[in-house]
C-alpha cells in the first residue's frame, strides 16, 4: 500500500480511538476515581514518557532553536488548553453531546486556512460554516441536567473551546510535520504540555486513592494514556504529513457516530430528536464546507 494509504488508514483509527475514549474518559472522571485536571497529567505525562522511550525509532534530526517557540505554541494549543477544556467540560456534558460538537472542527480550520492561508472561501462553504456553527449551538443549548451531567451547556462550552484549541493545533502541527518527523518533535511537544499542565493537575492527581480503582478502571485510564493520546497524536501527526489538514479533519465525521453507538451499547449516553437534529446540521455543514476539497484531492 501507498503512503497515502496508510495515512487514511490512520486518520480513521485516530477517530475510532477518539470515539471510544469519549465513554472511557467519562467514566474515570465522572466515577470520581480521578478528577478532571489531575487526569490530564496523568495522561500528559505517561504519553510524554512513552514518546521519549520510543523516540529512537525515529531519525536523528536537530530542531532549529526557533521553531522550539511553535512547538511551545503547539503544546499550548493541542495539550494545554484542548485537554484542560476537554476533561473540565466532561464533568458536565454527555459523550455524544460533545462528540458531535467536536464535528465543528473541519469547519474552523477552513476558516483559520482563509484567515492564514488566504484560501477563497465560495457561497456554498459560507453556508455550510452557518449550518455546522448552528447544530453546534442548538446542541450547545439544549439538554437538561442529569445525575452525571451537571450543567450541558457550560460542558458544550468547554468542548467547543477545545475543538476551536485542536483545530489551531492541527494548522501549527501540519507545518511542523513537513519538515521534521513526527518523533523528532512531538517529544518535546509533550513535554512542554506536561509542564504546561502541572500546576493544574498535581494537586488533584495526589488526592487519587489507588486503591479504589478495579481492573476495568486502569484499563479505560490506561487506554486513554496509551490509545487515545500516544497512540492517536503520532497517528494523526502521521496522517498530517501525507494529507491535506482539510482531510484529515474530514475523518473527525465519524466520531459522533463512533462515540455515540459505543455510548449507547454500554448504556452511558441516549440519543433523541433534538441530538439528531443538531447532529444532521453539522454533518450538512461540514459536507458543504469540504464538498469541493474532497472533490479535487484527497
Amino acid at each position: 500500500m501507498s503512503k497515502k494509504t496508510y495515512a487514511f488508514i490512520a486518520a480513521f483509527m485516530v477517530q475510532v480511538f477518539y470515539g471510544v475514549t469519549f465513554t472511557f474518559a467519562s467514566d474515570v472522571i465522572k466515577g470520581g476515581y480521578v478528577k478532571p485536571f489531575g487526569f490530564i497529567l496523568l495522561r500528559v505525562a505517561g504519553a510524554g514518557l512513552l514518546f521519549w522511550l520510543f523516540s529512537f525509532l525515529g531519525p536523528k534530526e536537530k530542531i532549529e532553536r526557533k521553531d522550539f517557540f511553535t512547538i511551545f505554541l503547539g503544546a499550548v494549543f493541542g495539550i494545554a488548553i484542548n485537554m484542560l477544556c476537554f476533561f473540565k467540560g466532561f464533568e458536565y456534558t454527555t459523550p455524544i453531546h460533545a462528540s458531535v460538537i467536536m464535528v465543528v472542527v473541519p469547519i474552523i480550520v477552513l476558516i483559520l486556512s482563509t484567515i492564514f492561508l488566504k484560501e477563497k472561501v465560495i457561497p456554498t462553504k459560507i453556508i455550510g460554516i452557518i449550518l455546522g456553527l448552528s447544530g453546534a449551538v442548538v446542541l450547545s443549548l439544549y439538554g437538561k441536567p442529569t445525575e452525571n451531567s451537571a450543567n450541558i451547556p457550560l460542558g458544550n462550552l468547554l468542548v467547543f473551546i477545545n475543538a476551536v484549541s485542536y483545530s489551531i493545533y492541527i494548522i501549527i502541527t501540519k507545518k511542523l510535520t513537513s519538515k521534521y518527523h513526527p518523533f523528532t518533535f512531538i517529544k518535546w511537544l509533550f513535554l512542554f504540555g506536561a509542564i504546561l499542565v502541572f500546576p493544574f493537575g498535581f494537586p488533584q492527581l495526589e488526592t487519587v486513592d489507588w486503591g479504589t480503582f478495579t481492573p476495568y478502571v486502569f484499563f479505560e485510564a490506561g487506554f486513554v494514556i496509551v490509545g487515545a493520546t500516544f497512540t492517536t497524536y503520532l497517528l494523526n501527526l502521521f496522517a498530517l504529513r501525507e494529507l491535506k489538514a482539510s482531510t484529515v479533519t474530514t475523518f473527525l465525521y465519524l466520531q459522533p457516530v463512533i462515540a455515540g453507538i459505543f455510548a449507547m451499547i454500554v448504556g452511558s449516553d441516549s440519543l433523541d430528536l433534538i441530538k439528531i437534529v443538531a447532529a444532521i446540521l453539522i454533518f450538512a455543514g461540514v459536507y458543504l464546507v469540504t464538498l469541493n476539497k474532497v472533490k479535487k484531492s484527497a
